[in-house]
């Protein structure tokens, strides 16, 4: 169902972005989608969502001293209609416009997070970043950034646990939504599962490495290493089109 090499880059890419998620919170999806979408399409975004489940889980539990899920159940209403619109968004685009759509996310999330944003935690914002995280979910498996920017004056601890949360339930409600979609398949769940050893190893190696490295710098290698894939899946995206 999958060949050997492409299951190898898999591998790869998913250990990274569970490694860079372990140490900063979020990440996996904005490292791993753009390159597994180049890599092979319908790894994206049924397989990185669970994957993102499965470090979400992982790391709640490391961090389950530190959650405050006061007010996330508004973020995850919003992540209803929002996933409910990326997902009729995936069953109308063709190949090349979803691919454009994912880098453009990733681009997105890049810029943003590069930003500081001094943004009020309430009910309303905390339902508009489920919505945009609905969509940016079900398209590019990338859900975080928009709670992430919102979330981003909490410590360190509590920004892991309380994200973490939030992926768990909110990959509940993407695998849901996609099911009904018909764009979640016993395939994907088979590919999820070979690649699951690739999620614990980055969590594992990221305890390792907690507390020895400097989590600024490897935010702006991520950060950098998204913008070089997102302009890589454009490149491609704009040529299939041409």
């Amino acid at each position: 169902m999958i060949d050997p090499i492409t299951l190898l880059l898999a591998s790869l890419i998913i250990f990274c972005g569970a490694l860079t998620q372990s140490l900063i919170g979020f990440g996996l999806a904005v490292v791993a989608s753009p390159l597994l979408y180049i890599v092979d399409p319908s790894l994206v975004p049924a397989p990185v969502i669970m994957m993102g489940f499965s470090i979400a889980l992982l790391t709640l539990f490391r961090e389950r001293n530190q959650l405050e899920f006061n007010g996330l159940q508004y973020a995850l209403l919003g992540r209803i209609p929002g996933g409910i619109l990326g997902a009729s968004l995936i069953i109308i685009a063709p190949q090349p416009i979803l691919g454009l759509a994912i880098a453009g996310i990733v681009a997105l999330a890049v810029g943003l997070s590069l930003l500081k944003f001094s943004i009020p935690v309430n009910r309303f914002t905390l339902f508009i970043a489920g919505v945009l995280s609905g969509v940016f979910g079900n398209i590019a498996a990338i859900g975080g950034p928009p709670l992430a920017i919102l979330l981003s004056g909490k410590d360190a601890s509590q920004f892991r646990a309380a994200l973490s949360a939030f992926f768990i339930f909110s990959s509940i409600i993407a695998l849901t939504i996609l099911g009904f979609a018909g764009l979640l398949t016993l395939k994907h769940v088979y590919i999820s599962l070979m690649l699951l050893p690739s999620v614990i190893l980055g969590y594992v190696v990221a305890g390792r490495l907690v507390g020895r490295v400097d989590k600024q710098k490897t935010r702006m290698l991520t950060l950098l290493l998204c913008a070089i894939s997102a302009t890589i899946l454009t490149i491609k995206s704009m040529i299939e089109l041409v």
